[in-house]
Formats: C-alpha cells, structure tokens, sequence
C-alpha cells in the first residue's frame, strides 16, 4: 500500500460541517453495523436527491473522508454508504483502488467491499459496558 502524501481528492468539503455531518452519519451506520445510502447523505448535504450533481457531490464529500481514513489508519468508511441497491458505487471501488488498497481485478471487487465494510464495522464498534465488580 502507497502512502498518502498527497490527497487525490481536492479539497472542497474538509472542514466543514457538511464534512462533520457526513462523517457522523458514517461513524452511526458502522457502529450499529448497518450502511445509509447516497440519498441520505444527499438529504444531510441539501442536495437532489439524485441526479449527477448529487452523485457528483456525495462522491466527493466520500472520497475525502475516505481519503482521511485511510491516511489515519482505518478502513474506508465510505465502504458503509450504498446505493438504493445496497452496493458500493464505481466511484468506491475507483477510489480503492487509486489509494492502492484494490488491485485492477473487477471480480475481486465484491470481495474488497464486504471485507472493508467488516473492517469499518470492527473499527468503529460501539464498546460493550462492562458492569464493575464493586457490588
């Protein structure tokens, strides 16, 4: 895996509460081991809800939080966002695979994503409390 000392993605939502919002809609769906979809964030975002525009921006806001997970350390947390068909979109696997997380083989593709959405789950669990023994 290549480092990331350079962002692929420019800059255009880092920083913002867009950004923030988009990121703590990810964080819930992977800590309740679920997904949302393009149109969620799209609603969070105040976008279309579909068309180009909206595909084009919410696969921006994605590619840079994944982006940043990844040179944090972490999965891909984008893997957690999902079309009305329940998969990762071309643009997820586009972006795996300029990050150098992905090799060119598209038959591998579902595979990558089902792992890296297990990863995102094991990543951002939510802790078990744990009872102290005081009593």
């Amino acid at each position: 895996m290549r480092t990331l000392d350079h962002f692929p993605v420019a800059n255009r939502y880092r920083g913002t509460t867009n950004y923030i919002r988009v990121l703590a809609e990810l964080v819930r769906a992977a800590e309740y081991r679920g997904v949302t979809t393009y149109q969620d964030l799209a609603v969070i975002m105040g976008l279309p809800l579909q068309g180009a525009f909206m595909g084009s921006e919410t696969g921006h806001i994605l590619g840079e939080i994944s982006e940043d997970e990844v040179k944090a350390g972490r999965p891909m947390l984008s893997a957690v966002a999902v079309s009305v068909k329940g998969k990762a979109g071309p643009g997820f696997f586009a972006l795996a695979k300029e990050l150098g997380r992905l090799g060119g083989d598209a038959a591998n593709e579902e595979v990558f994503w089902r792992q890296e959405v297990e990863a995102v789950y094991e990543t951002w669990k939510r802790p078990l409390h744990k009872p102290s023994n005081d009593g």
